[in-house]
């Protein structure tokens, strides 16, 4: 039986929290353990969970406190580090609010171990009413800009096929844990937002395929958590992008990338501002210059150690603007050559 551990990150949600580990708990895979990755939530938050971990007295549950909020990236990072220290082969995550059909961790595994040359594995992320897509993984354009696939689409029109894609979402994934030997833990200075696109891209660079299957389904609750505080969501996006494309985006593909990427970030930024979000927008946009030399040196580090070559990355990326990005349609013009 495969050793498999799915951490839950939680801020302050304990009733999501618990309805996501019965979910995992109950999974068809019966090995599943289960961590609730505690963000320094407040007194009465943990001590739901711990009452939880009493009442259920299951040896498949257990409990982490990173001691402080670490965000997303770091409560991914967490129990990526819990897991290794246990000798567990697989490592993955589900949102807190989200739960998961029986099957979801037996179809991701299964996914890996038929995919050697694989490192993450993904499945469909549909609303909690079933009706429309979340999420189908992650894409990354030539304009710079991550997007879910899918979102908001139809469920049917989720792909019905397993396939290689560019990343999974930090969402609902299992990845092996020797992944993390190869590229690093996720960017805890990116907390949240883009830091399952930038662990993906780390793992292509590496040489690693990301598969989504159609079999692995899970419920979200969306923005849940991020709606909490208002502006996280638009000071971690503004923050996140640049250093997203500078860590990662290889010198070959810059000349096409770059000038796209200033164009849109720029349009995005002001369109933030007249819409009354310039103030987390442009905190966001100061940190990431604050954040240049950290991206940099991530950077020597990520590109130095790439075993693919940019041709491969410029495949598997969408050469297109994000489908939810319709102003930058109309400045499409400016550009001869969008492939």
């Amino acid at each position: 039986m495969n050793s498999l551990v799915i951490g839950v990150v939680v801020w302050n949600n304990a009733d999501d929290a618990i309805e996501c580990a019965a979910s995992l708990l109950a999974q068809s895979l019966g090995s599943v353990e289960v961590v609730f990755v505690d963000n320094d939530s407040r007194t009465e938050c943990a001590e739901q969970l711990q009452s939880y971990l009493a009442k259920t007295n299951s040896p498949r549950l257990h409990y982490l406190n990173t001691g402080k909020n670490a965000g997303t990236s770091g409560g991914f990072s967490a129990i990526a580090r819990w897991a290794k220290d246990r000798g567990y082969t697989y490592v993955g995550a589900l949102n807190a609010d989200a739960v998961a059909d029986v099957g979801w961790c037996k179809s991701l595994i299964d996914e890996l171990e038929t995919h050697p040359e694989a490192g993450i594995a993904t499945g469909t992320m549909l609303s909690r009413d079933g009706k429309t897509i979340d999420s189908t993984g992650d894409f990354y354009t030539t304009w710079g800009l991550p997007a879910p696939r899918n979102r908001g689409d139809t469920a049917d029109k989720a792909p019905t096929e397993a396939e290689n894609i560019f990343g999974a979402t930090g969402g609902g994934y299992i990845a092996r844990t020797t992944l993390y030997d190869m590229i690093g833990h996720y960017d805890e200075v990116m907390f949240m937002y883009y830091e399952d696109v930038d662990f993906s891209f780390r793992a292509q660079l590496a040489g690693y395929t990301v598969r989504y299957t159609p079999k692995a389904v899970a419920y979200h609750k969306r923005g849940a958590s991020s709606d909490t505080v208002p502006g996280l969501a638009i000071y971690n996006t503004f923050k996140n992008l640049p250093i997203l494309f500078t860590k990662n985006v290889p010198i070959q593909l810059w000349l096409t990338i770059l000038p796209r990427f200033i164009l849109g970030y720029t349009l995005i930024l002001g369109n933030a501002i007249v819409h009354g979000k310039g103030i987390p927008a442009l905190k966001g946009w100061l940190m990431s210059i604050v954040y240049l030399p950290h991206a940099l040196r991530e950077r020597r580090r990520i590109q130095s150690s790439s075993t693919v070559d940019a041709d491969y990355i410029s495949d598997i990326i969408v050469h297109d603007i994000p489908p939810d990005q319709t102003g930058l349609r109309k400045f499409r013009r400016f550009f001869i050559d969008e492939g």
